[in-house]
């Protein structure tokens, strides 16, 4: 028999109960968390980029060089399209589970961290 192997990663998608809600609506409780200074309760536990597109938010980023606005696109980590600034420290939001107290902000627009516009 072959073995199955089970992801350990929380991902956004969730099967669909009748009607089109969530099956796990009621997962999580809501807490509290900011983005770019917006007071937002968001489930505790579920996927960061999700439940912020749910609150409304987007762009989640400005590209360095155009300023071109940037959410999430894949929701698996490989694009990086969804980074944002949680405590000081650039993250994939579609990686991160919401915990209370989150301070979520848009990265720097500028060049990495380290690089130049040369």
């Amino acid at each position: 028999m072959p073995r199955i192997w089970r992801c350990s990663v929380k991902t956004a998608f969730r099967d669909l109960a009748a009607g089109g809600a969530s099956a796990d609506a009621s997962e999580g409780a809501r807490v509290p968390v900011s983005f770019e200074g917006r007071a937002l309760l968001l489930r505790a536990g579920a996927n960061l980029a999700a439940e912020l597109l749910v609150a409304g938010v987007m762009p989640f980023r400005h590209t360095p060089v155009s300023g071109a606005p940037r959410g999430p696109f894949c929701m698996m980590g490989a694009c990086y399209d969804c980074l944002v600034r949680i405590g000081g420290v650039t993250q994939q939001a579609c990686m991160i589970e919401v915990a209370e107290g989150m301070e979520i902000a848009m990265p720097p627009a500028g060049p990495a961290d380290g690089g130049t516009d040369d």
